[in-house]
């Protein structure tokens, strides 16, 4: 029978799917910012982009069970040892949890945004084929000249903004890899000092010196500068 992952593979764990996840999550956003309109010419394109998001779907909600599964360990092994040690992990524990929380939001929000694409993207081919329709039927009725000319202004519009809306996302996902990176740096500054505690006294020590130092300097000062206002005004 094998035996059970200690706490600092479990930290390792969660460390790789962490890092996994959060390349995942941006190959999936550059995927539905790129995919390709549902109703477009190029039919195999379409198809194969959509096959990379879903295969891409899949493999991030596998890692993310993978995760939680990992953190629950973590949060059972949390419970044992001494205070000092269980106060450590139960922090520890938090961030990583805080983590899985913060790609799983992230994840929700580009399938949100995935399906309101795709929503908007059916209404306008229905009213695009309302539209050739009315073309084909070769009538010359002014007031739908007038509805297609609105609906082309509509449809370059709605370009623009997709085209604003994929530069913000893109920006966006930048900004979110940098603050996980800083949370992982975050975690291995505190694993640092938790696995060098003398190192932490140290730099305990050397800040309180520097207020004790900093206080005896000050209180030089005022008493020469009384004695100075003494000898002045005497």
């Amino acid at each position: 029978m094998a035996s059970s992952p200690s706490w600092e593979d479990l930290r390792k764990q969660a460390r790789r799917l962490e890092t996994e996840i959060d390349s995942m999550l941006v190959s999936l956003s550059k995927i539905s910012t790129n995919n390709p309109m549902m109703y477009s010419d190029d039919e195999s394109q379409l198809l194969l982009s959509d096959d990379r998001f879903e295969t891409a779907t899949s493999e991030i909600e596998e890692l993310l069970s993978k995760l939680n599964t990992v953190n629950e360990k973590m949060g059972e092994w949390s419970s044992n040892g001494e205070q000092s040690i269980v106060s450590q992990n139960v922090h520890t524990v938090q961030r990583h949890r805080d983590i899985l929380q913060d790609y799983t939001k992230e994840f929700q929000k580009i399938q949100s945004n995935v399906r309101a694409r795709r929503e908007r993207e059916d209404l306008l081919h229905s009213v695009r084929q309302d539209i050739d329709g009315y073309k084909n039927s070769g009538t010359k009725n002014r007031r739908m000249d007038l509805y297609v000319k609105e609906h082309e202004h509509v449809r370059n519009s709605d370009r623009l903004v997709s085209d604003q809306i994929a530069i913000a996302m893109e920006t966006r996902e930048h900004l979110v890899s940098q603050r996980h990176h800083f949370k992982r740096l975050q975690s291995r500054l505190h694993d640092l000092s938790s696995r060098f505690p003398a190192l932490n006294t140290l730099v305990q020590k050397i800040n309180m010196r520097k207020k004790r130092d900093s206080l005896i300097v000050g209180g030089v000062i005022v008493i020469c500068t009384f004695i100075i206002l003494l000898y002045t005004f005497h």
